[in-house]
């Protein structure tokens, strides 16, 4: 196999700045083209195939990292693992699976950074669970979904429902978001060292070219993740669907309450048949992710 690891791309080492604004430069692949070269790759070790893929997605890589700023972490660095997630993805790319590079990356170049932030981290060196990781990497997104949105430590409500949403104690919460806190860099902050110019987040993310590769993937990668959870709703019985349904995958949650009465049971006996359901859908995801060769395992 040709020395994959050296194939030549952009780093982010010669300044930010620069950096965002070279890998705009590459064309984005058409879906003909994009299939011609990993097939250039997978039969003959192209490295000018696997290079043309690995550029083309540069800006794709740049766009995920920039959504882990928050953890207070070189983003040159940050954007160097997503890189590192981003060769390993077209190294491994099947074009023969049916779906396009973009999808298949954003789960490399998501890991990668994971992995990145996780040794980076004391908090999470020392001996975490996966709940509390889930928690490390989901408390921003619980906070939006319930519109905790205010500075400091939240209202007793909130780190509850967000403790029994991720598994996790309410001590973890409130230390986890203490620990988070004040560590979103501002869209106005200026990008790069200085001397380069006054390039600012904002205008990274408007820009037009990095937004549409983004969405697509998104879009492409939504579409995978649906199709797999409606494979993976399969291996539950009636009931374990309808109260996971009903509980985790609705706009509007119904209770424990209405459940236990609907079905005859205790709040408690709903609880546990909820979360013994997922714990069969998240054991399916990773089965069906496997097989399509999404996981990204070494």
């Amino acid at each position: 196999m040709a020395n994959y690891a050296n194939l030549p791309a952009p780093t982010p080492e010669g300044g930010l700045n620069r950096y965002l604004q070279d890998i705009r430069k590459f064309p984005l692949l058409k879906p003909e083209e994009e299939y011609m070269l990993a097939k250039r790759w997978v039969e003959e070790q192209d490295t000018n195939a696997a290079h043309k893929m690995v550029t083309s997605h540069l800006r794709l890589a740049a766009k995920i990292a920039m959504g882990y700023r928050g953890y207070g972490l070189p983003q040159a660095e940050v954007i160097s693992e997503a890189n590192v997630g981003l060769m390993q993805a077209v190294k491994r790319f099947d074009p023969e699976k049916g779906f396009r590079l973009a999808t298949y990356a954003m789960w490399w170049i998501r890991a990668s950074i994971q992995e990145y932030i996780l040794r980076s981290w004391s908090l999470v060196k020392l001996g975490t669970t996966s709940a509390q990781k889930k928690l490390f990497f989901n408390l921003r997104k619980a906070k939006a979904r319930i519109g905790a949105l205010e500075d400091g430590d939240m209202r007793p409500e909130n780190v509850a429902r967000i403790a029994n949403d991720l598994g996790v104690t309410e001590d973890e919460v409130i230390s986890m978001n203490r620990r988070l806190s004040g560590g979103d860099a501002s869209l106005n902050a200026n990008v790069g060292s200085e001397g380069e110019g006054t390039m600012q987040w904002q205008d990274w993310l408007e820009d037009e070219d990095a937004d549409q590769a983004t969405d697509y993937a998104e879009q492409d990668e939504l579409s995978v993740r649906r199709e797999m959870l409606a494979e993976a709703l399969e291996v539950l019985n009636d009931r374990e669907k309808d109260i996971l349904t009903q509980r985790r995958l609705s706009e509007a949650p119904v209770t424990l309450e209405d459940l236990s009465t609907t079905y005859n049971v205790s709040r408690e006996r709903i609880r546990q048949i909820e979360v013994r359901a997922f714990e069969k859908i998240q054991k399916k995801m990773r089965e069906i992710a496997r097989e399509k060769g999404l996981l990204a395992t070494a």
